[in-house]
């Protein structure tokens, strides 16, 4: 296999290209090293320069969103990360048919409030997921009883492998639980949504009710919101919870005693600790319950760590706090 030529790629790219950006403030952990290359695209032909960059340097590619679902190693990622700018975020309402196009950089909770404030139905759920457009797509976001696949009609995609911009339905979609068929080479410009005629108090009330819930029940701070997917028939959280892990503490990053499905980390935190106290909690539960939990957050620069044997290079210990256990 041909090497990855990082200086290719920069050259190509230009001023467009910052080397070595840490990858920790543009995620909601505030953790991770840098990617080699970071990019803002600005402009769809900015796209274009992204991909004849990896066409000669052969550089695998991360699309971040709002970085509300990544973890980033302290390794950080060998690259081209991208990010898309404003000039992705317009939301445009067609309240006649009911349809809503959003660029891929929207934020999710917008989406939310102006589809309600149109009296639309569908995508109240939303409010609660601190995302983009294009990465809920991705991963299937979803909540309070629905998702992006109860709401996606179609979706714009740039191919950065290929250079090539193409519409998919639904069907290419192919939606699960918490994924879909983008690829890591996609990047996500737009989404058409399809939703319901409804009542703006209504809709304006349950929007209300979500936060409100959200807040009583899950934490803030530095976190990324459910760590595990859902096992089928059961929580996380519970199984979580059951084995008394609230506080369980590796390093900087720390079971939330609030909600054991999240993962706290603390100021100027590392990545690394809270990909080991993923994998500790994975053992615990599958030893425990049997049951394999599967890692919702999107898992980036972790290839040595993972070829490591069971608590290889973890903390010297892990500690639990009494509180909320």
């Amino acid at each position: 296999m041909t090497s990855v030529d990082i200086d290719a790629a920069a050259a190509v790219l230009g001023s467009l290209a910052r080397r070595h950006e840490s990858l920790a403030p543009h995620c909601t952990y505030r953790a991770g090293g840098p990617a080699a290359l970071w990019v803002d695209v600005e402009h769809r032909d900015d796209l274009v320069a992204v991909a004849k960059a990896v066409a000669v340097s052969r550089c695998p590619t991360l699309v971040v969103g709002k970085g509300s679902n990544l973890l980033v190693a302290e390794a950080g990622f060998a690259g081209i990360a991208l990010h898309l700018g404003e000039a992705f975020a317009d939301i445009d309402i067609d309240a006649d048919r009911h349809r809503v196009t959003a660029g891929g950089a929207a934020f999710l909770p917008v989406v939310a409030r102006r589809t309600a404030a149109a009296s639309l139905t569908g995508f109240e759920w939303a409010v609660g997921v601190p995302g983009s457009i294009g990465g809920a797509v991705r991963m299937n976001a979803g909540g309070h009883g629905s998702d992006m696949a109860a709401s996606v009609a179609e979706v714009e995609v740039f191919d950065l492998a290929t250079g090539e911009m193409s519409n998919w339905s639904p069907s290419d979609l192919v939606f699960g639980y918490r994924r879909s068929a983008i690829a890591p080479h996609h990047l996500v410009l737009s989404a058409c949504l399809q939703l319901e005629p409804g009542d703006r108090v209504r809709s304006e009330a349950e929007i209300s009710e979500i936060v409100r819930w959200r807040r009583a029940h899950q934490p803030g701070g530095q976190n990324a919101g459910s760590v595990f997917a859902n096992p089928d028939g059961d929580s996380a959280g519970r199984l979580i919870d059951s084995l008394g892990l609230k506080g369980l503490r590796m390093g900087t990053a720390e079971v939330s005693t609030k909600h054991a499905n999240f993962i706290q980390v603390d100021p100027d935190g590392s990545g690394d600790d809270v990909f080991h106290l993923i994998r500790e909690l994975q053992l615990r539960v599958a030893a425990a319950t049997g049951v394999e939990l599967r890692p919702e957050n999107h898992l980036i620069g972790f290839e040595s760590l993972e070829s490591r044997p069971a608590g290889a290079g973890k903390p010297a210990s892990a500690t639990t706090s009494k509180e909320g256990s």
